[in-house]
């Protein structure tokens, strides 16, 4: 694998080139996977952002911190980054997944993100952790607006039509992909009196509906 590149983009050297090969890992292309180190990285990564946040922003208390948090650590967020790191040219993925774009899909760039994060924490400690996801997360962090970021995608998209008296967007579930313990939901967002419609996807039809509200709300405030 060549990770050169990618461990350049994100300002960090593996001194155990192992732990990044099962960080790119799909569970699809065999065993030593990257789901174990996933887990590690998700909480990895809310501890750093929470610690972030609360250091930032002093005058926000718990519910809204902890918004703030989930909008950041969400997978559209994640899957942003990843896009950014072109992470999806270094996955190791089954054919099946290969096939089917398994390199593009959200949900498996969110993942192997946080995934990344956990081996990074497991071979430099916390503090290599901590100034990876700072850099990755700088221009993120520093275009904050609490006012919107405190509340979820549907809710921003939901009032701002409120707003401008326009009717709330319908959701409607396009396609479900996957074995039943492991679906993908595509989900469309539809603002027919502003001629928008967008699609989001995710684990579950929550995660895609969210996801199809931001790109609705990134839309209409254009």
């Amino acid at each position: 694998m060549d990770s050169d590149r990618l461990e350049e983009a994100i300002g960090y050297h593996f001194a155990q080139p192992a732990l990044l090969a099962q960080a790119l890992t799909h569970r699809s292309h065999g065993v030593g996977h990257n789901e174990r180190l996933e887990f590690l990285g998700d909480s990895v990564l809310n501890c750093l952002v929470a610690a972030e946040i609360f250091r930032r922003f002093e005058a926000l208390r718990e519910g809204e911190l902890s918004r703030l948090r989930a909008s950041l650590v969400r997978q559209e967020t994640l899957h942003q980054i990843a896009q950014e790191l072109a992470l999806g040219d270094y996955l190791l993925l089954g054919e099946g997944e290969l096939k089917s774009g398994g390199h593009t899909r959200p949900s498996i760039l969110a993942d192997a993100l946080e995934a990344l994060f956990g081996a990074i924490f497991l071979d430099g400690g916390f503090q290599a952790a901590q100034e990876v996801i700072g850099r990755l997360y700088g221009a993120t962090l520093r275009g904050l607006d609490t006012k919107a970021t405190g509340k979820d995608p549907k809710t921003m998209l939901q009032e701002f039509l409120q707003a401008r008296h326009t009717p709330p967007p319908k959701y409607a579930v396009v396609t479900t992909r996957g074995a039943a313990h492991s679906q993908e939901f595509e989900v469309e967002c539809l603002i027919p009196e502003l001629s928008v419609r967008t699609t989001g996807s995710g684990a579950s039809r929550r995660a895609a509906e969210q996801e199809a509200a931001q790109r609705a709300y990134d839309q209409v405030r254009k």
